[in-house]
């Protein structure tokens, strides 16, 4: 009963809730305001780059240096070992190493390169295979690829990391390229790629596992570097685009923030402060 007299007369005896006050939530303004600004800035530098306009990204040294990697393997009649991470396919940075690996494989199929991908699980095997395969069709030699130079080597973690041991070992890759989320098993690959004499280039989004990249690799890629690989190596308008408009929210917001550390030493950040808050 006392359930029943807190309702309003008109929702007493109809079964229904009471409607709400408003179907706006007023509360949530300041994300909607984020979200068309994203989503403007997105279309906007995608069409800028749909429209021919060269947009300006920052270098990254190890994307620079894939192209001369790939030409000192084959200069050396020597294989390209590729790496896409030890996930499963349904994790970010597996689909990053794996978009990364297409653009990658183009250029060693222009440079007739041999290509050696060992993958730890069959979809990651799979894609690897049809994304490989594709790129050798966009770069004019679909008769040149061979799908057994994606490999399945072992489903265990450190079973993999010993198979790869082992390759490198006996292949001698004058390359080594490690793109995806990779654990402990990091140090032992850089490490035996680094004692094979290999080029080695390496990116996760990982920070755990940075130092070991970085302390036996050539070149590094950093965090959201990863991320932004395969827009940089393709040059695509979507993607381009997507990339220069999330760096322009990213640089607002840092900005925002900056702000508000200010107001907030000055202990003037009362009305401001607010403008963030959803509840």
């Amino acid at each position: 009963m006392a359930i029943l007299t807190a309702l309003p007369a008109a929702a007493q005896g109809t079964g229904r809730a009471p409607a709400p006050d408003s179907i706006f939530l007023t509360n949530r303004i300041n994300a909607l305001i984020l979200i068309v600004f994203f989503s403007s800035a997105v279309l906007y530098f995608t069409q800028q780059a749909r429209q021919g306009k060269k947009l300006f990204l920052r270098k990254i040294p190890g994307l620079e240096a894939v192209e001369e990697a790939v030409g000192r393997a084959t200069e050396m009649g020597k294989p390209v070992l590729y790496i896409p991470g030890i996930l499963d396919l349904d994790e970010m940075e597996t689909i990053a190493g794996v978009s990364i690996l297409g653009r990658v494989t183009k250029i060693i199929a222009e440079y007739e390169t041999p290509l050696i991908v060992p993958a730890r699980y069959p979809t990651v095997l799979a894609a690897c295979q049809e994304v490989a395969e594709q790129s050798y069709a966009e770069a004019g030699k679909p008769d040149a690829f061979d799908r057994d130079s994606v490999r399945y080597l072992a489903g265990e973690q450190f079973a993999f990391t010993a198979a790869v041991n082992g390759l490198m070992m006996r292949e001698r890759p004058a390359t080594n390229i490690y793109m995806g989320g990779f654990f402990a098993e990091s140090l032992l690959l850089a490490e035996t790629g680094n004692a094979a004499g290999s080029i080695q280039i390496a990116g996760t989004a990982r920070p755990e596992q940075l130092p070991f990249f970085i302390a036996a690799c050539d070149y590094t890629l950093m965090g959201e570097e990863l991320y932004a690989a395969s827009a940089y190596l393709s040059h695509q308008p979507l993607m381009t685009g997507g990339l220069k408009g999330q760096d322009l929210v990213k640089l607002i917001l840092v900005l925002i923030i900056i702000v508000g550390v200010i107001l907030v030493i000055f202990d003037a950040a009362g009305t401001y402060s607010t403008w963030f808050e959803v509840s």
